[in-house]
């Protein structure tokens, strides 16, 4: 089931064309002030698209998002019925990444998120015991406290995709471990239950995220590059619709400039996911305290106007001066 978040009504669909050499600001004033976001039921990318959809609005634009599934995401994306994604993890997304790349309808933004990273994590106390690498979880003496189980996210995402093919490929030694996937949420109360009672859990972790605030994890070591190189640090694309980016310079350019470190979203992710606030509110609480990287990111944009976007987002969200 498809649910969609919408900041304000969507009116119209015909998307006006202008020559390149239009400066932005004109370029704003003759954009569809449409922007649709794909949001999956995670908590980072959840609270970062609020976050980008109320400056949009702001701006003048009309921002809405569709909770439905990276899958999907790819696909939809291609056939431009979604604009814009701001979760394209990699390189754990890079089997649905590539193939939609090469169909040229896509445009790759670059990283939004300082710091990210995917892997295997344990409570300390496992790690303390002697398992701070991937090859130690089948050895003959930890293998049997963990039950052979690896807890991890929903079917369909691209870390359910490294660690299915982990097992079918037998890598670490896990080709007798069962996978247990169910909802982020399901995951973690495992993973608090375990701690709680000081059992042995391994899980598919990631940062940013508050289980990195809220439980003493660490991850393992990962020589055989499974998460990826550099112990899965990972890039979180923003990815736009090759025709909404050629259509929309200035919203491409605010969406270009967006960025946050792991340790930001971590705790919006915090607020929204742990705290159980609202996302608009979670959003609207980070943007007023961080105006300094509001107007980073409002460089060189303009209000749909035509106007400069900072004294606009400014005054709508009763900054001070940065």
């Amino acid at each position: 089931m498809i649910r969609q978040r919408s900041f304000t009504l969507i009116a119209g669909t015909a998307l006006a064309m202008a020559p390149l050499t239009f400066p932005i600001s004109a370029m704003a004033q003759q954009e569809d002030a449409s922007v649709r976001f794909s949001a999956p039921a995670w908590p980072g990318v959840t609270v970062k698209t609020a976050m980008a959809s109320a400056l949009l609005e702001a701006l003048g634009y009309r921002p809405s998002q569709q909770e439905i599934s990276a899958t999907i995401t790819y696909e939809a994306l291609n056939l431009g019925e979604v604009d814009a994604f701001l979760a394209a993890w990699l390189p754990g997304q890079q089997s649905m990444y590539d193939p939609t790349m090469e169909k040229g309808n896509l445009v790759d933004l670059g990283n939004n998120v300082d710091g990210a990273r995917l892997g295997f994590a344990v409570p300390r106390y496992v790690a303390e015991a002697g398992v701070t690498s991937a090859e130690d979880l089948d050895k003959e003496e930890f293998a049997e406290r963990f039950d052979r189980i690896i807890y991890n996210i929903e079917a369909g995402s691209g870390m359910s995709e490294i660690l299915n093919g982990a097992v079918d490929e037998d890598i670490y030694g896990l080709g007798d471990w069962d996978l247990s996937e169910t909802s982020t949420p399901g995951m973690l109360s495992v993973v608090k239950d375990a701690i709680s009672n000081d059992e042995w859990v391994v899980f598919g972790a990631w940062t940013p995220h508050w289980m990195n605030i809220e439980y003493d994890i660490v991850y393992l070591d990962d020589p055989e590059d499974l998460w990826g190189p550099d112990s899965g640090s990972s890039d979180v694309r923003t990815l736009l619709n090759k025709s909404f980016a050629e259509s929309h310079p200035n919203a491409r350019k605010f969406l270009d400039q967006l960025t946050i470190s792991s340790e930001d979203q971590s705790k919006m992710i915090m607020g929204f996911g742990y705290e159980e606030r609202e996302p608009e509110e979670v959003a609207e609480e980070w943007i007023k305290n961080n105006p300094g990287k509001i107007k980073a990111f409002a460089e060189g944009v303009t209000t749909r106007d035509g106007e400069p976007a900072w004294p606009a987002l400014k005054q709508a969200f009763d900054l001070s001066d940065a």
